[in-house]
C-alpha cells in the first residue's frame, strides 16, 4: 500500500481564501474512488501504485487550474513501503497508538 500526504496552493489568487480550489482538488480524489482523508493542512490517500497515485494528483492539480488560477505550487509526501503489506493510513496511526500510554 502507498500512502501519500500532499496539499495543492494556488499562487496568485486575489483572495487568502482558498476552500474552493482545495473543493475542487478534494472532489477529484473522491471520485477517483481511492481512500482518502481530508486534513486541515492536506490531504492523504492510499493507493495500490504510483501510477494510479500520481494518475489523481495530477488530476486534482488540473482541477486547481480549471478554478481560474495561473500557477499552483504542490508538496507531495509518498511512502512506498513494500516490506510490510497493507501499511494504511489507519495502521500507521494504530501502531503509534498502541505505544503511547
Amino acid at each position: 500500500m502507498i500512502t501519500c500526504d500532499f496539499a495543492i496552493l494556488p499562487v496568485g489568487c486575489d483572495s487568502t481564501e482558498c476552500k474552493d480550489y482545495v473543493a475542487a482538488a478534494v472532489q477529484v480524489v473522491k471520485d477517483s474512488g481511492l481512500h482518502y482523508e481530508l486534513t486541515g493542512m492536506g490531504t492523504q490517500i492510499e493507493a495500490e501504485d504510483l501510477k494510479e497515485l500520481y494518475d489523481v494528483i495530477a488530476k486534482a492539480q488540473e482541477a486547481v487550474f480549471e478554478v481560474d488560477v495561473g500557477r499552483v505550487y504542490s508538496v507531495i509526501k509518498v511512502d512506498d513501503r513494500r516490506d510490510r503489506p497493507n501499511r494504511t493510513l489507519d495502521a500507521k496511526i494504530e501502531t503509534v497508538e498502541k505505544i503511547l500510554k
